[in-house]
């Protein structure tokens, strides 16, 4: 793939996701928070990140193997689609066993074993809309998988919509609408999904062949490992929150944590949509030997930009975003928020460094990686949630993202064998100090809404970073031009 249409792909990739993701997390998701309170969305939002814990039974790492595999070899995407189809739904019913026999040992009962169900579908479905998807982008269709990426949003928004500002209804809004909304529109984009994918395969019949399974569950439990301890590591926190405090004020702290995590999450969006596209076409280019420093060095540069900016502008101007968006909980936030924003940086830098290692093969060190960053963050919400609760866990979440970034900088430096001096650190440097000095006297200066000072800011950063050389006209001239 030519470096203008890695660029153009990364662009509509993340113009789609900018126009739909935001209004469904800001929008539709954190209405629905507003809605239901913050105890029963905590309680959905514990049992959430409970079912990703154990994400790692429904993907077993196909996805990403198979997204590697099918991008360095497209013609085993006809062999492989129909076992794969029945091997995930094996591991769908291994799942659902495992997350209740666990969750009954943890206390769970009643209404959260109901709530668990619904979830646990909507886990199922969204796995298999990733295995699906993963053949699209693997094929690198990238301008198709980016409208996929967001039908289900898009559905979302549409019956959550309905549902919350329609007047379809006169009752209050429920959790169990929400959850049963995501249901609905998982199928159908489950189907759009799959129907693009059989044109390509030509699937005649599902195959039954114990062996293929083996095999490939033998050659993906590495990247199901890297899962499974991410999934610890980031999504432990709210559980934890949840289950080590009194039943109320577990699940409230729960739920004011998730208002915060909320908007990190939405931000962390952007960065997951570097990997989406970053991984084939590594995978595909470390195999070929070609020269995978531009692309490292242009992804780094956009992603030190985008967090560093969000990281900033959001920590000036905390009070009035979460007032915003949580009227109701802000005070309590707001503490939260500043801790947890800080963690957008290295979380942004593991999607670059972690998709390399991953293109790369080097699965061994990212688990070990991983394993750290559980041990960092088991001990850390162990030591902080019982003293400082929601912003016990905001702390523990950016000590172990920091962490587990730097390491992975570390192995990527030396595995895959590029220099310190790819990274233009002094421009990034100078772009920080400005945009810190600039973002302070901000709200002294601009006699604005919050919106406007926002809208202002993110311009003067763009600007700075031209200005600074942190992003380079003539390079990005260089990218687009054309190119035989």
């Amino acid at each position: 793939m030519k470096q203008k249409d890695f660029v153009f792909n990364l662009c509509l990739l993340i113009f789609l996701n900018l126009l739909v993701k935001p209004f469904w997390m800001l929008g539709v998701d954190v209405g629905v928070q507003n809605s239901v309170g913050a105890e029963n969305y905590g309680l959905y939002f514990s049992i959430f990140n409970f079912t990703l814990l154990f994400y790692m039974v429904l993907d077993m790492g196909t996805s990403n193997f198979n997204n590697r595999n099918i991008a360095q070899n497209t013609q085993l995407l006809d062999k492989h689609l129909s076992s794969y189809i029945i091997l995930r739904l094996l591991l769908g019913v291994v799942y659902f066993v495992v997350i209740f026999a666990v969750a009954l040992l943890i206390g769970y009962r009643d209404v959260q074993l109901r709530l668990l169900f619904w979830i646990g579908l909507n886990q199922f479905l969204s796995a298999f809309l990733l295995y699906v998807r993963s053949n699209i982008s693997a094929l690198l269709m990238f301008k198709t998988d980016s409208v996929i990426s967001v039908t289900d949003r898009l559905l979302m928004i549409l019956f959550c919509g309905l549902l919350l500002w329609g007047h379809v209804t006169e009752k209050p809004f429920r959790i169990e609408w929400f959850v049963w909304c995501q249901t609905a529109a998982y199928l159908i984009t489950i189907a759009i999904a799959l129907a693009i994918v059989l044109r390509k395969a030509h699937l005649r019949k599902l195959h039954w062949d114990v062996l293929f399974f083996i095999v490939i569950i033998k050659k993906s439990l590495p990247y199901a490992l890297i899962t499974l301890l991410m999934a610890c590591y980031y999504r432990m926190d709210s559980v934890m929150l949840e289950r080590m405090l009194p039943s109320d004020a577990g699940a409230a702290q729960a739920g004011i944590y998730a208002s915060a995590f909320r908007l990190l999450d939405a931000l962390v969006m952007v960065a997951y949509l570097f990997s989406v596209i970053l991984l084939p076409l590594f995978s595909k280019m470390l195999k070929n030997k070609e020269n995978v420093i531009p692309v490292i060095r242009t992804s780094f540069a956009l992603l030190f930009l985008f967090s560093v900016t969000a990281v900033v502008i959001l920590y000036e101007y905390r009070e009035p975003v979460i007032q915003m968006f949580y009227p109701d909980i802000a005070e309590s936030s707001v503490p939260v928020f500043r801790l947890i924003i800080l963690g957008l940086i290295p979380i942004s830098m593991t999607y670059l460094f972690g998709t390399l290692l991953t293109a790369n093969g080097s699965l061994k060190q990212l688990n070990i990686i991983a394993a750290v960053g559980i041990i960092i963050n088991v001990t850390a919400n162990l030591l902080l949630i019982p003293r400082m609760q929601a912003c016990g866990s905001a702390i523990a979440s950016f000590c172990t993202q920091f962490a587990v970034a730097v390491m992975q900088f570390a192995i990527a430096l030396r595995i895959v064998k590029f220099p310190f001096s790819t990274f233009p650190w002094l421009r990034c440097l100078l772009f920080t100090a400005l945009l810190v000095t600039a973002t302070v006297l901000a709200p002294r200066i601009l006699h604005i809404g919050t919106l406007w000072s926002l809208l202002v800011l993110g311009t003067f950063s763009l600007v700075l970073g031209f200005a600074t050389g942190l992003l380079r006209v003539n390079y990005l001239k260089t990218m687009f031009a054309k190119n035989d």
